[in-house]
Parts: structure tokens; sequence; C-alpha cells
């Protein structure tokens, strides 16, 4: 149990950086399995509503993979994954923004607002301009991915307005292409085109995996800080594979358009965020340019 002066302590070690960040922006990637505890889920809403109080401004990109694909085999439908990316169909591409746009992003806009915040749900496909990904290749063969985009730009002007009204914007990861056309984007890829358009003071990717690991399964195997030099040697050496490879590439592209910092962290973990941000040691993996 920590008394009321430990508690103060730790009040006193946050101020500088509550110092160094009011008026900052901060993108915040929401997803994984950490988004299926209603625990975790109040923890970490209630800290962006914490951010939000001490003058810092943050976009939070929100996930939502496992409830599409809990949607999807409710309709029969068995979820294909290439590079990390998810196969989608023009029966999927419905789902996924029924689910995106329709459940998830109101919802986490709900709690926002129940926890004392003010939040502002905005559809992916108002901010995020894409292209189709061509054919993937896996293991020797070409996959067509379906309604899957990359991102291409972005139309700032709904986050813009939001965040001018001292609101939390809360972005779902779908797009548009030129032609209208709904895409699938990776929300990864997504929080880091919106991050380096903006120049974020930190991009931030809560998932459910501590960090870039040299073993995942050696707990004690963790990188607590990488460049975006190391990140190419760790792609060709496959250390970091699957799920973390969008990540690390939308870190580096964020780094290279004048992102200050990236973080990778670990959303199960009891206030993550803050623990990161204003504590001198931080958690997770910081990405640096």
């Amino acid at each position: 149990m920590s008394t009321p002066f430990v508690r103060a302590e730790a009040l006193i070690e946050a101020l500088p950086f509550i110092q160094k960040y009011r008026g900052k922006l901060f993108v915040i990637k929401y997803g994984g399995s950490a988004m299926e505890d209603d625990h975790v889920i109040e923890r970490l809403l209630r800290d962006i509503v914490f951010l939000e109080a001490v003058g810092i401004n943050p976009i939070l990109f929100h996930g939502g993979g496992k409830a599409i694909t809990a949607r999807m085999r409710e309709t029969g439908l068995k979820p294909k994954f290439v590079n990390g990316l998810r196969v989608t169909d023009a029966q999927s591409i419905r789902i996924v923004e029924e689910v995106l746009d329709g459940e998830v992003n109101p919802r986490i806009v709900e709690a926002l607002n129940a926890f004392g915040g003010k939040a502002v749900g905005i559809s992916g496909k108002r901010v995020l301009k894409a292209r189709r990904l061509p054919p993937q290749r896996e293991k020797g063969s070409e996959i067509d991915l379906g309604f899957v985009g990359e991102v291409a730009g972005a139309d700032l002007a709904e986050i813009e307005s939001a965040l001018a009204q001292d609101a939390v914007p809360v972005v779902s990861p779908i797009a548009k292409d030129e032609n209208g056309v709904v895409l699938n984007v990776n929300a990864d890829i997504g929080a880091g085109a919106v991050a380096g358009a903006l120049r974020a003071a930190k991009l931030i990717f809560l998932s459910d995996v501590p960090g870039i690991m040299r073993d995942p399964k050696e707990k004690d195997s963790l990188i607590p800080s990488v460049t975006r030099e190391m990140i190419e040697k760790l792609l060709a050496d496959e250390i970091i594979e699957g799920g973390m490879i969008p990540k690390v590439k939308a870190a580096a592209g964020a780094l290279g358009r004048g992102v200050q910092k990236v973080h990778l962290i670990d959303g199960r973990v009891p206030h993550s965020i803050l623990l990161e941000v204003f504590t001198n040691a931080g958690i997770g993996t910081e990405i640096l340019a």
C-alpha cells in the first residue's frame, strides 16, 4: 500500500513531464487483446482523460480486429491474414465498416465522455485517403488482399476541428480511395500517417505485447530502445515479425516526418501510458529517429 507521501512523490516526478508536454499532440493507437478486457479498457480510457485534463492533446486510433473476426465467424467467414494484414473481400469490408464505425468507435467515445472527458468519434474514411494494395507475396505465392488499402494521404480537417474544441478525436481504421471505395487499412499505419502529418510529439502503440522482444518466449528479452537504423536490421534478422511489422514500419515513417518519439507498450499493464510518459524509467520500447 502506498503512503500519501509516496503518492505525492509520484505527482512531483510527473510534474516536469506534464510541463514539457502541455499543449503537445500524442497519437495513440489502441488494439490487440487489450481491447477485450473491460477493466483494462476502463483504465486506459481514464488515462487518456488524464492526459486531456493536464493539457495534452491525445488523438486515439482504435483497432477492433477481434470484434471483426468474431462477427465474420458468426456469418461463416474464415479470417485470413497475410503479412499481418487481413484479407478482406466484399462481404468482409461491409462487416469491417459496421463493426468499427457502428460498434467499437461509439462505445469508446461514450466511455471517454462517461469518465469526464470530451470525445468526438470520427470515421477513418473521412480522414484517411488510400489506394488498394497490390497482391502480397507469402511463401512463394501472390495473394490478393481484396479491399485492403495503403494510406496515401490524410485530410486532417475533422481531427483539427475536434482538437480546437478541446475534444479527443477517436478515429477508426478505415479509408476511402479516390473513387470513394471503402478500404480496410492497418490501424498502425493509419495512426502513423496522421502522427506524421501532424508532427505529433509522440506516437504510442498500445497492444498485447511488452514491446520489441529479441525472443517473445523470454520475458527478459525486451529491447528498451532502438533507432530507425536498428529497425532495418531487426526486420532483416526476423526478430521483428508478424503484427509487429506494420507497427515498426509506421513508426519509422512517422519519425521520418517529424514525430519526436514512438513508444511500443503493453496496454494490459495498469496505467501503462502514464508510466511511459510521466516517469523517468518508463516501460516498453521507445523508437528514436
